[in-house]
């Protein structure tokens, strides 16, 4: 069977996937016609979308909402995604409190909360109309050919891709990094987080809080109420694995009353909880992210902690970047998969995932630990982010996505 080819085979149908192949759809070569672009991924997304986006939630920045917008499908979001306005932080049982207002930052909402099933489908459906993307799915990469003028993917359904560059979105456990042998460097947090959405006696009031605990860092991200007068929550609860097994396996009525003493009164009494999943927690980096003619991609690249809710922010910020180089590239009339202009493009990524997985990382050790020191030391910290206007407008401007 001859090779299909196409300008750039897109490795994972998932957000990150989608969302860089919206990026790339509008984009033209030297012939005036559109770049064509192959999606291959696992599951059978175009049938059920729910196998590749369920109903967790995301927080996205203010950066990655105006984002969103430029490629025109925040406007089907909008109505179901839930503004933050404020954030609380707080470290349970100590006096360390800061509080960050949108408005003191000139802007309506720091980001919003809207659950990952509705971006999904909203990419989905901008992508569906486009006659140069070529779904393969489901299907899965067996082979990768790296040659001087192109990559050859040989897949399991027997078809055989070409094209000049291929871009890995395909996760955390990533086939195409695998396949070129690019390392990683993993730690293991030894923390899992519970995550359900639960419903508060108090309105949230568009306030985030990320509240600090003995077992690590409890997070309630406000959500669109489904009925009029319900205050809804996306709950992210750092546990020990053991600790949270046990938590998911409580009774409704053990759970709520556990969460209550963890996370305080903020909200009130728990009314309801959802379905509880729990996640293992590890920072996972590639130690390389470019190879010949291939580029990774989101958690292909990285996978961090939720602490601070970055990770799908900064995966779409890699989308942003790469999207940006190839425009040029293609006006310049640049072969798309050349070597350098991919080392440009991690160059130009490193200083922005330094700064976010250092952040991150930091946090948590920070947060997870009872150390006399550490806790004096965190508390002051956060008195100083409080009340130090430089310091905060330097945190905020790096988790709004600028």
């Amino acid at each position: 069977m001859a090779a299909q080819e196409f300008d750039i085979v897109i490795a994972g149908g998932g957000l990150a996937g989608c969302l860089m192949a919206l990026s790339l759809a509008e984009l033209t070569r030297a012939d005036g016609a559109k770049l064509s672009i192959a999606i291959i991924e696992a599951n059978p997304v175009l049938k059920d979308a729910s196998k590749s986006f369920d109903d967790r939630v995301l927080a996205l920045s203010h950066g990655s909402c105006e984002y969103l917008k430029k490629v025109g499908i925040w406007q089907s979001l909008q109505a179901d995604a839930e503004a933050i306005e404020s954030i609380h932080i707080s470290d349970r049982g100590h006096y360390g409190k800061a509080r960050i207002q949108a408005h003191e930052h000139r802007v309506s909402a720091l980001g919003h909360v809207v659950e990952m099933s509705l971006i999904g489908k909203a990419l989905l459906a901008a992508l569906k109309p486009m006659k140069n993307i070529h779904w393969f799915a489901p299907d899965t990469i067996e082979s990768i050919d790296w040659q001087q003028e192109n990559v050859t993917l040989a897949l399991a359904s027997g078809s055989e891709l070409k094209a000049s560059l291929l871009l890995a979105c395909d996760g955390g456990m990533s086939a195409c990094r695998q396949l070129a042998n690019i390392d990683i460097s993993k730690r293991d947090y030894g923390q899992s987080a519970l995550i359900a959405n639960v419903a508060t006696r108090k309105p949230h009031q568009n306030i985030a809080y990320e509240r600090f605990t003995e077992t690590g860092p409890i997070a309630m991200l406000p959500l669109s109420s489904i009925k009029e007068g319900e205050s809804r929550c996306s709950l992210v609860w750092t546990l020990t694995p053991e600790l949270a097994e046990q938590v998911q396996n409580y009774t409704d009525s053990e759970f709520k009353l556990a969460l209550e003493q963890a996370f305080g009164s903020w909200l009130g009494s728990i009314t309801q909880v959802g379905k509880r999943d729990i996640y293992p927690l590890n920072l996972v980096q590639a130690k390389e992210q470019v190879y010949h003619r291939m580029a990774l991609i989101g958690n292909a690249s990285h996978t961090i902690h939720p602490i601070a809710g970055q990770g799908f922010n900064l995966g779409l910020r890699d989308v942003e970047q790469m999207a940006k180089q190839l425009k040029l590239a293609l006006k310049n009339g640049q072969d798309i998969g050349h070597y350098a202009l991919l080392s440009d493009y991690a160059q130009r990524r490193q200083k922005d995932h330094s700064e976010v997985i250092t952040l991150t990382d930091s946090l948590v050790t920070l947060f997870s630990n009872d150390l006399p020191p550490l806790v004096v030391g965190r508390n002051i910290g956060l008195k100083v982010l409080n009340y130090l206007s430089p310091l905060k407008n330097a945190l905020v401007k790096k988790t709004m996505g600028y």
